[in-house]
């Protein structure tokens, strides 16, 4: 575990403006140039620094206000935010990923993606499912990492105007 002060200092030594991080999350909000490869770098630098082997999944403002927007389970996010995931993904799947995930659901979960993006309803909670993230992962072919709608919604509530 990281203390979120050390990942906003971190990111401070990195020269990024206005590092935010939410409770113990693991969430960072920084101000950055554009086009930078910034998952890569925070990668290696909290590997350096922090000893810790994780993966980034970085979204711009734009990207994160557009994946709350494209959301394609608004009744769910209004009914029970807490039992809807959005999934950050490293890269887009493949043609056919999604059918193949579709088919690994044993529950009554349901998924979507869209782009770098993926969305999973959990109706009967998240803690007994069997759509687990290793299952998610396996499926779709690419590392993911998944935040519920409540942390959606805070997290935008940081992103610059």
């Amino acid at each position: 575990m990281v203390a979120m002060a050390d990942l906003r200092a971190m990111a401070e030594g990195l020269g990024f403006g206005n590092p935010r991080t939410l409770l113990q999350s693991g969430n960072l909000v920084f101000d950055s140039k554009p086009g930078a490869r910034l998952e890569g770098l925070l990668e290696a630098t909290t590997r350096k620094k922090l000893g810790v082997e994780t993966d980034f999944f970085v979204r711009t403002a734009a990207e994160w206000r557009a994946l709350i927007a494209a959301n394609p389970f608004p009744a769910e996010a209004r009914k029970d935010p807490g039992h809807l995931v959005v999934l950050c993904l490293k890269e887009a799947p493949a043609p056919g990923a999604l059918a193949a995930l579709r088919k690994a659901v044993k529950g009554r979960e349901q998924v979507e993606v869209d782009g770098r993006q993926g969305y999973a309803v959990y109706p009967d909670g998240i803690g007994r499912s069997k759509l687990t993230m290793a299952l998610i992962e396996k499926h779709l072919g690419t590392r993911g990492t998944g935040r519920n709608w409540n942390t959606v919604l805070k997290l935008a509530a940081l992103l610059p105007p």
